[in-house]
């Protein structure tokens, strides 16, 4: 299989704009003839749903949730990027382009980022335009903030809930796009599979999960805006009910998966507190702006942080990146704090923790100014540790926040399955090994509002309208793979909960595929994955009926995919033998402890096709060409 980027050429900052013009367009009155079925209702669904139903054309939106605003998307605090240089402090287009392929560890498609940094400022002002309510200065204009992995202040942010408001103001668009007749919604309904006619992408099969029927609908295309597969590691800063089912029955169906062992460990959640959790929080990375994050010097010091004086705390990230300090990039301040754990001079009860102090910022700004930046997220931490930040020190760990890795995509966000387009974190195609911190609501973005309604039209102009309905074969023969897979869980008589199974594979991703990895490790998970997968589908125990509302029947069914989605994963990283961002393998690593990249073998998307049961998947490789950034060590010293 060739991997056809369809990236155009000439200069990088021309590149979006003449290829535009070069796309096929559809006329206005053909538009309402072609249905679009979105799958996901998060930023990049609801963004691209509401842009396409805008256009004039048939839009189905699909999501699990009871409402297209309970999306993950508003679990997003920090804030989201774009260069307009409010601040005046030098940012460019170009600077964020930069940022983003040296914090991707030179590791993403250059013509994507460039236009995801392009088209970011018009994101800004299409959010204010809708009321999204972006903190503002006295004057009334709006301000950014810093994160990390760049020196410059581009993040727009709403205090720490930026992405539930982005999120409501692509709700609105939505909402509008459903009140004109465009776009109709189809909520409880998840999409457990995807139909292919003559190799193209033309309709999925869903399951209400009110009722428990399976319905198919069909398409002249298919957009895949489902998130990200962080929730394989079981306790991550997801909800719940993400999951990678969407984006793995695609991968089976052909769609080629890329680069999935780039997973992004973030350095600033609450620590894990006992076997009884489900999920872990987030703590806004926008918090290390003012808060100062250290440990103490000696191992097992047990004294309380405000016992501990100056000269006896290792601010370990100031020391070791000056230059960017508490700002330092996700993957790398997620190992430091790991690294010092390690140790032995971990803080809190089980010793996996580290401090960030607030002291130095309340006492130079003042705590009213703390709470008109921070409060809400001080609040949501006092709510669940019981502890006041005001008064002593948060205690954060990293913990599994992000997908990079995700379908591969060409230039136009289309995957190597003609029809089915692929948004957001499901899609590989900007981040490279790490994600700089908000970026993804802007990437989501970019994508629904500013590059999907263009270039979905280049496909849809190639073809006619309503060739397909539901009555075709192959819909019958996907339905009845479906109905097979979920008749195989409830005939089970087992003794085991999924949740039991869930958590023993996150065990194994977590130890084995998680923030440090080796040949030895990887090797370990992929005897101990496949085993505890035949055990699944063994011994699982589920009740109930397939018809009608089925909680441990939708979990079964996202675990069975993350049992093998895992082992994926897993094959990625060991064949992956750099060290590179979040994906870190301890056989390649500098004196000093950092990655250790290998531009020679690796500076490529490895894309993965399946290849049927117990036969192991192709990988394919797409050359990563770098001409306007140079390829470098990524230094934030």
């Amino acid at each position: 299989m060739q991997l056809d980027g369809k990236c155009p050429g000439g200069p990088i900052a021309e590149q979006w704009d003449r290829h535009k013009f070069a796309m096929k367009l559809v006329n206005p009155a053909n538009k309402r003839k072609f249905t679009i079925l979105v799958v996901g209702s998060g930023l990049a669904g609801a963004s691209a749903a509401a842009s396409l139903g805008e256009l004039g054309y048939n839009v189905e939106v699909f999501c699990y949730q009871d409402s297209t605003r309970r999306a993950h998307s508003i679990a997003a605090q920090g804030g989201i990027n774009a260069p307009k240089n409010y601040p005046n402090d030098g940012d460019s287009i170009h600077r964020l382009f930069y940022d983003t392929v040296k914090g991707g560890d030179f590791r993403s498609r250059e013509p994507n980022v460039y236009r995801l940094a392009q088209v970011s400022n018009s994101i800004i002002d299409q959010c204010v335009a809708q009321g999204v309510p972006f903190a503002r200065d006295y004057g009334g204009y709006l301000v950014n903030r810093s994160f990390g992995g760049a020196q410059v202040s581009r993040t727009f942010y709403a205090r720490g809930q930026t992405g539930q408001q982005l999120l409501l103001g692509a709700y609105q668009a939505l909402a509008r796009q459903r009140k004109a007749g465009t776009v109709h919604l189809h909520t409880r309904s998840e999409m457990l599979d995807l139909v292919l006619v003559d190799g193209e992408a033309k309709g999925i099969i869903a399951r209400d999960l009110i009722s428990g029927e399976l319905h198919s609908y069909a398409g002249d295309a298919v957009v895949l805006a489902s998130g990200g597969y962080v929730n394989v590691f079981y306790l991550s800063t997801n909800a719940m009910g993400c999951n990678v089912t969407a984006a793995y029955r695609a991968y089976k169906r052909g769609a080629c998966f890329a680069n999935p062992c780039y997973t992004q460990i973030h350095p600033t959640c609450i620590p894990v507190s006992g076997e009884h959790q489900s999920k872990l929080t987030l703590m806004s990375e926008s918090l290390r702006n003012d808060g100062r994050i250290w440990v103490p010097k000696q191992k097992g010091d047990t004294r309380r942080p405000e016992d501990i004086p100056e000269q006896d705390r290792d601010y370990y990230l100031e020391r070791k990146y000056p230059s960017f300090g508490n700002l330092a990039p996700r993957d790398i301040a997620s190992r430091a704090a790991k690294e010092a754990c390690d140790q032995g001079r971990g803080v809190g009860p089980t010793g996996y923790g580290v401090y960030l102090d607030f002291s130095d910022a309340i006492q130079r700004l003042g705590e009213t100014a703390i709470q008109e930046r921070y409060g809400n997220l001080f609040e949501m931490y006092e709510r669940i540790t019981a502890e006041n930040a005001y008064r002593q020190p948060m205690r954060i760990y990293p913990a599994p926040h992000y997908s990079m890795g995700g379908l591969w995509v060409d230039y136009n966000l289309q995957s190597n399955v003609p029809g089915l387009f692929v948004l957001g974190e499901a899609n590989f195609s900007d981040h490279g090994a790490n994600r700089l911190g908000a970026s993804a609501l802007m990437q989501g973005l970019a994508d629904g509002y500013f590059v999907i309604p263009y270039t979905i039209a280049d496909y849809l102009g190639r073809i006619a309208p309503g060739a397909v309905d539901t009555g075709h074969e192959a819909f019958q023969a996907c339905r009845e793979s479906v109905e097979k897979r979920i008749s195989g869980l409830l005939g089970g008589k087992g003794r085991q909960t999924v949740n039991e199974f869930h958590r023993r594979l996150g065990n194994i991703m977590w130890e084995d595929c998680g923030m440090a990895r080796s040949r030895e490790s990887l090797n370990r998970a992929l005897e101990q994955i496949p085993q505890l997968r035949r055990e699944f589908w063994e011994d699982v125990i589920l009740t109930g009926a397939p018809g009608g509302l089925n909680q441990e029947l939708e979990k079964a069914l996202r675990v069975a995919d993350f049992l093998e989605f895992g082992e994926l994963l897993a094959r990625d990283a060991l064949a992956r033998e750099e060290s590179c961002g979040g994906h870190f393998r301890t056989e390649y690593q500098t004196e000093e402890g950092e990655a250790m990249r290998n531009d020679k073998d690796f500076s490529h998307v490895a894309a993965w096709e399946y290849s049927g049961e117990d036969t192991a998947p192709a990988m394919h490789t797409e050359p990563l060409a770098f001409e306007n950034v140079q390829l470098a060590v990524r230094s934030y010293k």
